[in-house]
């Protein structure tokens, strides 16, 4: 520790607080790991802004030892150090930050809770997956939302049965995010579960599902599209149609001449550009007129793809 920084730890326990904060803007061009266990009392400061810049400062050092008195930070009367706890305790990288964080999972505060998965996820400790998997059943649905993200973005297998529950949560949130995660492990097994999201009762969460089964590659998915082409959300027919034409489904070609029609001009562009995926030959009377009249030129400009499509196979 230089002479320095010494004087400037010394200074954080000066009477005046700007004097405190002071010297805590100043410490930002000299701490070093020395000077944590002198920064983790300065969270004690009866003034929030000292408060706040120490937290900037312990994130900058990323030091495990800090994890424990971050997220006792998380409990900071004042919200810009809550906030600023939140991101620092995600700079955390070592065993030690993991053990503190991995004890907090279950802390009474649902905030310490969520802001501890945010931190687990950054450091993709595989020991943290018990734990997460139990915060899938969490009271409060952030939480949920938290831990089901931070699971997809693990990527761990054993997630799956805990992801087929969310699809059921009282919470269309986490039912998207489910449905989402589920895709990173898609497969012929989890076909019945995406064809069930698409019946969900939230449109986002049905048209999240349109847009999985658009990237499984699973013929079996084609007659649950066709059948969501009629959805009372225009979101849902949207990405339905781009699903099917993926799935290069003929048998969707007559709902999509039908979409070429709608008063929505986004369903027109992806009606016409999934028609070109299938090289539909019958929709080149249809895809012309669109072409030359329609108003919008982003439908226009489609049309005009999926004929350069179709007639390339001619």
């Amino acid at each position: 520790m230089t002479t320095a920084e010494h004087a400037l730890l010394a200074r954080l326990d000066h009477p005046d607080a700007s004097e405190r904060q002071l010297a805590a803007m100043a410490l930002e061009d000299v701490v070093s790991p020395g000077a944590v266990t002198s920064l983790i009392a300065a969270l004690g400061d009866p003034d929030a802004t000292v408060r706040r810049l120490v937290v900037g400062l312990l994130e900058e050092l990323g030091d495990g030892r800090a994890a424990p008195a971050l997220i006792a930070a998380l409990g900071d009367p004042d919200p810009a150090v809550r906030a600023a706890a939140e991101t620092a305790l995600r700079e955390l990288r070592d065993d030690a930050a993991a053990g503190a964080l991995l004890a907090a999972v279950g802390h009474a505060d649902p905030f310490v809770r969520r802001a501890v998965l945010v931190a687990l996820r950054e450091l993709r400790d595989p020991r943290a997956t018990d734990a997460l998997v139990a915060a899938l059943e969490d009271p409060v649905a952030d939480v949920r939302r938290e831990a089901v993200v931070t699971l997809a973005y693990l990527r761990t297998p054993v997630a799956i049965p805990g992801f087929r529950r969310r699809l059921g949560d009282e919470d269309a949130g986490v039912r998207r995010l489910a449905v989402g995660a589920l895709e990173l492990f898609h497969g012929p097994a989890l076909l019945p579960s995406f064809i069930g999201a698409l019946r969900d009762p939230d449109w986002q969460v049905r048209a999240e599902a349109a847009i999985v089964l658009g990237r499984t590659a699973l013929s079996q998915a084609v007659p649950a599209l066709l059948e969501a082409l009629e959805d009372p959300a225009w979101q849902v027919r949207k990405e339905a149609a781009l699903a099917l034409g993926r799935l290069r489904a003929p048998a969707a070609i007559p709902a999509l001449l039908r979409l070429l029609d709608a008063a929505v001009p986004d369903l027109r562009r992806v009606a016409a550009a999934a028609l070109g995926e299938l090289r539909a030959r019958d929709a080149t009377g249809a895809l012309d007129r669109l072409r030359l009249t329609d108003e919008d030129v982003e439908v226009k400009k489609a049309a005009a793809r999926a004929l350069a499509a179709i007639e390339g196979v001619q």
